[in-house]
């Protein structure tokens, strides 16, 4: 085979239908929309409309509770913490932060901070501050060797920002 024979399987591109080119070619004058009406114009949006007849998500009850003072937090797991340590991200025995984790690329930063959670398994000797964590994340980061300093929200928030 050479490189001139090089060719998509037969079917494998298909070129777009060109409307409003006449009608010859099928899709001319009206270019499949129909006639008249809201949907045959262009920037028509009506989904969940139903004929003026009360929609669905408006005959239901609301349900539950949305707590407006609820705290949202980043996930860094104890995998990725010894992920990072296996590429050089990070190095062993240093103090982790929660800046440290957003700029390498660990963590997104979040409004409440970020909270340690022990999926995976750390071997690396760690120093790590961080807004919250879970017992077993503790356990597991302490087993190996290393601290988790667990900080207050406002400080946390204070580190992402910079």
């Amino acid at each position: 085979m050479k490189l001139n024979e090089l060719a998509d399987n037969p079917g494998a591109r298909k070129t777009r239908t060109r409307v409003g080119r006449g009608i010859g070619s099928g899709k001319g004058k009206t270019s499949g929309a129909g006639q008249k009406g809201q949907k045959s114009r262009s920037g028509v949006a009506i989904y969940g409309f139903e004929g003026g007849q009360m929609p669905i998500y408006r005959r239901l009850p609301k349900r539950g509770f949305k707590n407006p003072f609820r705290k949202e937090y980043g996930v860094v797991n104890l995998g990725t913490l010894q992920t990072a340590v296996d590429n050089g991200a990070l190095e062993e025995g240093a103090t982790v932060t929660i800046a440290i984790l957003v700029e390498k690329g660990l963590a997104r930063p979040q409004k409440d901070g970020l909270r340690l959670l022990a999926k995976g398994e750390l071997k690396a000797k760690l120093a790590i501050e961080i807004t919250g964590a879970s017992k077993s994340a503790i356990e597991a980061v302490e087993k190996a060797g290393g601290s988790v300093k667990v900080l207050a929200p406002a400080v946390a928030a204070d580190e992402t920002a910079e």
